[in-house]
């Protein structure tokens, strides 16, 4: 394609988004060209997808006001951290979205003026982040949009989900929430209309995904109140006051991390601390006790101290037959 005719077709995306109406004959006595040609300019636009299209009202074509942005006035910090965030944390991980950012930090980086670009690339170098491994996310791209999609629309959608909660594959009719990334993995948070209550689904264990034409009414769904109390992300309907004695080995690196919005932490002089919380379930709160050994004592309750011991006797258990 020769230069004249690149340079056309910028002029012509330029006033087509300029938020003006432009007839064709408007466009050609602009262009300096024949109607012919802005004809096949514009099939050159459909074909690169630029979503223009025809306003019948006005009689002119016009470019979807939504599909460039206005352009940024980015400070060098501002800059440098979203080239951070879509480079080195969510580009590093194969996660839906993970390619748009990498796209968006490409166009960041075409628009900033070269001492600033030059800078960047020579800080981006001395800065890393190493985020958790995630969870497997191959070719969830496009479960991810259609699920966008039916949250905003709030589509009705059918899910063939493993579910290892009850150990089999069930096909469900949900609605539609949010989605959520949490820890290693995103998961959808819906309304099932089978268990008649809010329930997250992995994206990872959706089997095939549905999304009706059917709609539902809008439910009020607050940020804070998704999981509860849950020590994590599954509520179990009771709550519990957790109380925990971490040794003065593990207790700056526990009390450092806000790990539950209820959380207490008081130091003892020796240098450990006593840890307090009021959770929902005491399942997923169990397995975090056990990754800290014998560094940690559970206080109270006697209900999560008696968990806590039988996994213990059960690892005992299991390498007790084994000769050291």
């Amino acid at each position: 394609m020769r230069i004249s005719r690149i340079y056309r077709l910028l002029r012509l995306i330029t006033m087509l988004q300029s938020g003006r109406s432009y007839t064709v004959a408007q466009l050609a006595a602009e262009l300096e060209v024949s109607r012919r040609t802005v004809f096949r300019d514009l099939n050159v636009l459909e074909m690169a997808r630029v979503p223009y299209y025809y306003d019948r009202q006005r009689g002119a074509y016009r470019i979807n006001q939504h599909f460039f942005l206005p352009p940024l006035n980015l400070t060098l910090p501002e800059a440098l951290a979203l080239l951070v965030a879509a480079r080195r944390t969510v580009g590093s991980a194969v996660l839906p979205m993970a390619r748009a950012s990498e796209q968006a930090s490409v166009k960041l980086e075409s628009v900033l003026p070269q001492p600033v670009r030059e800078h960047l690339g020579t800080v981006l170098t001395k800065v890393a982040v190493r985020p958790a491994p995630p969870a497997r996310h191959h070719g969830l791209d496009e479960d991810f949009d259609r699920l966008l999609a039916a949250i905003t629309e709030r589509r009705l959608c059918r899910l063939v989900y493993l579910s290892f909660q009850e150990r089999r594959q069930i096909t469900v009719t949900v609605e539609p929430l949010r989605l959520v990334f949490i820890g290693r993995a995103w998961y959808l948070i819906a309304y099932c209309r089978r268990h008649r209550q809010q329930r997250t689904y992995k994206l990872g264990r959706i089997r095939k995904l549905v999304v009706t034409d059917r709609t539902f009414p809008a439910r009020e769904v607050k940020e804070d109140g998704l999981f509860g109390d849950a020590w994590c992300m599954i509520p179990e309907g009771r709550l519990y006051d957790v109380h925990l004695h971490f040794e003065p080995k593990v207790a700056g690196n526990v009390a450092e991390v806000n790990w539950h919005r209820s959380q207490q932490v008081q130091w003892n002089p020796d240098g450990s601390i006593e840890f307090r919380a009021r959770v929902d379930g005491l399942g997923e709160i169990t397995w975090w006790i056990l990754g800290y050994g014998d560094q940690v004592k559970v206080v109270g309750p006697p209900e999560l101290a008696e968990r806590v011991a039988a996994v213990a006797r059960s690892v005992v258990a299991l390498y007790g037959g084994q000769e050291g």
